[in-house]
């Protein structure tokens, strides 16, 4: 069964607004909610921006069946320690509902011109899997330091990416690889690099809804979000549904849905009854 998370960047909005969205996401039938981690809107450096595991957090006490996550924490904000206890007590706060999605971080000059780290990508990277060792130590799932309490129910990992060594660290500790959908003309050529891993994608969508001017919705998405290439589609509700099925078809069990109308309330509503209840 495909899964549908409502990918939703803390920008632009209050955090009324943010859990008005996870309600109408929740009711609209998707599963999950999935948040960005940075210090600075990307592209938006002077728009609010809300901190990554408090918004989740935060949420999660308002909402009763959504996963709530992210694509993705950075590894480099958090000590291993304390990310493995937040990990752990939201995991029991929310009833099993949290999914950590780990990273070692997309901008580099974040993480210099917050005094957080100079280290390059490949250093970034091998300080990433020495956390996902130490968080199974600390999980009580592993050989090292046990933390207790240990969680009561397993938390997912994702992980995002398709270098070689990012498939490594998928293969060895991930629930979740996420594909970047810029490169899904390899799926099929990377699958066999995962393990058991389950493949995920994220999708930005301009939904043409029922009353809504197609050309419109079109000219709207492209100008927002036209240099994303692929990782922007189009469509009615029909159309979407035959993008996503092919997707599933070639192996992608679930979608992140992050919406060129910053999603609003109607449009998750109706992607939701003519998407997610009828599509695959």
């Amino acid at each position: 069964m495909v899964e549908w998370f409502l990918f939703l960047p803390q920008i632009r909005m209050g955090t009324t607004d943010i859990v008005e969205r996870a309600q109408v996401a929740e009711a609209a039938g998707f599963d999950g909610i999935a948040f960005i981690d940075h210090l600075l809107a990307p592209g938006a450096e002077q728009q609010p921006l809300w901190e990554a595991m408090t918004i989740a957090t935060w949420v999660a006490a308002r909402t009763e069946r959504l996963k709530v996550g992210h694509l993705v924490l950075c590894d480099a904000f958090r000590q291993a320690a304390v990310l493995a206890k937040q990990a752990v007590t939201l995991q029991e706060a929310s009833g099993g509902r949290f999914e950590l999605g780990l990273g070692a971080g997309s901008v580099p000059g974040e993480l210099t011109g917050f005094d957080i780290t100079l280290d390059k990508a490949a250093a970034r990277r091998e300080r990433l899997g020495r956390t996902l060792e130490l968080l199974h130590g600390y999980w009580g799932e592993a050989d090292g330091t046990f933390q207790p309490p240990r969680p009561s129910t397993p938390i997912p990992i994702v992980i995002g990416g398709s270098s070689a060594p990012v498939l490594n660290l998928v293969r060895r500790h991930a629930t979740w690889w996420n594909l970047p959908v810029s490169h899904l003309d390899r799926l099929e050529s990377l699958k066999s690099e995962v393990g058991a891993a389950r493949i995920s994608v994220q999708q930005m969508v301009g939904f043409v809804g029922r009353d809504a001017d197609a050309e419109q919705v079109r000219a709207q998405s492209e100008r927002r979000f036209g240099y994303l290439g692929a990782g922007l589609v189009v469509g009615d509700a029909a159309q979407l549904t035959e993008h996503f099925t092919e997707l599933t078809e070639r192996g992608v069990e679930r979608f992140y849905v992050w919406f060129a109308d910053f999603a609003a309330p109607q449009t998750l509503t109706e992607f939701g009854e003519t998407v997610i209840a009828t599509g695959p």
